[in-house]
């Protein structure tokens, strides 16, 4: 798999490449800007609890980034890669390291006035809700962590801007073997998944509706006995919404259709609702509230299964230098309460982040890595990142 990644990689650059090479060619006269800068990350996770448990890693992430002056149009890309290393030590057990190089993004744009095209490894995301998203569907970023890191994604995105701010997407992406976003089984090898979406303006904010299709493919993940077929097709539509009054409101909503054969539960639906207000107190203290449910069932709208969490965050500057930011998530269905602090501070180059969390042993937070202990219970984390 990280072969075939790799060889689609090299062929996908190489191809941007040649795009660059074309469009310099109709510029000569004129000057490519590139530019390299990068961050250098290192961290450590400390949980105390019994047994105890470390973990302490480096990554960086270098990036190459080009324009090209075009007649009539502009041309742009990024390379960048994603190198780590961790290690991880329990108490009673041996060390356990990982390590991984991979590419991070690997993109080349076409822009005009009101239409770009952007093709390559490339993030894409979209819609109102901030921490609980039921449109993350092409990303996994992490409303706790400070540097919002993401995988891409394989494909070709399309976007025009009419004059009334009105936009419209369209997208194709290449099937890869893995989940992203919400998924829980990966898409069908090589095949393409598709979609769009119409953003329109409303009064303060904007109004989104929002199509996908995908082939899903369970692979191993099933045994035979229950997975009758290769693969089940998979259609999203959603809605979002967000305006700007005396405070931020925000409402999505998401839901998901598989053809499954090995259970009758072949709809789930995602919805959220949010708001944000900053308080005029000292610098500024920024409230925001979300509250999301996620529903199970057999027919569009029907919640055979579903749970409902909550979040309360509170950010505020203390100086130019100083943050801090405070998160509370409530499970609603298990009772269960996270907590987490986040203490931030900016030097030129350098950022520093300390980082403090309480949780329940059972770690069964939304969309989270069940195989993992390290964030169950309470501890702390300590991250520097340096940027060039």
């Amino acid at each position: 798999m990280k072969h075939e990644t790799a060889y689609r990689g090299s062929i996908l650059l190489a191809v941007l490449f040649s795009g660059l090479i074309a469009s310099g060619q109709k510029t000569a006269r004129e000057s490519i800007g590139v530019s390299f800068s990068g961050q250098a990350i290192g961290w450590n996770t400390i949980n105390p609890a019994a047994p105890f448990q470390t973990e302490l890693g480096l990554r960086y992430i270098p990036k190459l980034s080009f324009r090209v002056p075009a007649k009539g149009f502009k041309v742009d890309g990024e390379f960048s890669a994603n190198t780590w290393l961790s290690g991880r030590w329990q108490q009673g057990d041996s060390l356990h390291t990982k390590a991984q190089l991979s590419p991070y993004r690997m993109w080349i744009r076409f822009s005009w006035d009101q239409f770009e095209l952007r093709a390559g490894l490339q993030k894409i995301n979209f819609g109102s809700a901030t921490m609980f998203r039921p449109l993350m569907w092409f990303d996994r970023i992490d409303p706790r962590d400070p540097l919002q890191l993401t995988d891409g994604v394989y494909g070709m995105l399309a976007r025009y801007y009419f004059l009334n701010n009105a936009n419209i997407w369209l997208w194709g992406l290449w099937g890869e073997e893995k989940t992203k976003g919400w998924e829980q089984l990966p898409t069908k090898k090589n095949s393409i998944e598709y979609g769009g979406r119409l953003q329109l303006p409303l009064h303060t904010g904007e109004l989104a509706a929002t199509y996908h299709h995908r082939t899903a493919a369970p692979g191993g993940l099933l045994p035979d006995s229950l997975a009758g077929k290769a693969a089940y097709p998979e259609n999203r539509i959603a809605l979002d919404a967000k305006i700007d009054l005396a405070f931020g409101l925000w409402a999505e909503a998401a839901l998901v259709h598989q053809d499954l054969d090995f259970s009758a539960l072949q709809y789930k639906m995602m919805m959220n609702v949010g708001m944000d207000y900053t308080l005029g107190l000292g610098n500024g203290i920024r409230l925001m509230a979300e509250f999301f449910r996620y529903h199970l069932g057999k027919r569009a709208f029907d919640s055979a299964q579903e749970s409902s969490f909550g979040l309360l965050s509170l950010s505020y500057p203390l100086n130019i230098v100083h943050s801090i930011t405070g998160m509370v998530f409530y499970d609603f269905r298990n009772r269960n309460t996270y907590r987490f602090v986040n203490w931030s501070m900016a030097l030129d180059r350098w950022n520093f982040y300390v980082m403090a969390f309480w949780n329940p042993d059972s770690y069964t937070l939304y969309n989270a890595d069940l195989q993992t202990s390290l964030y169950g219970g309470w501890g702390f984390q300590l991250m520097a990142v340096f940027t060039h």
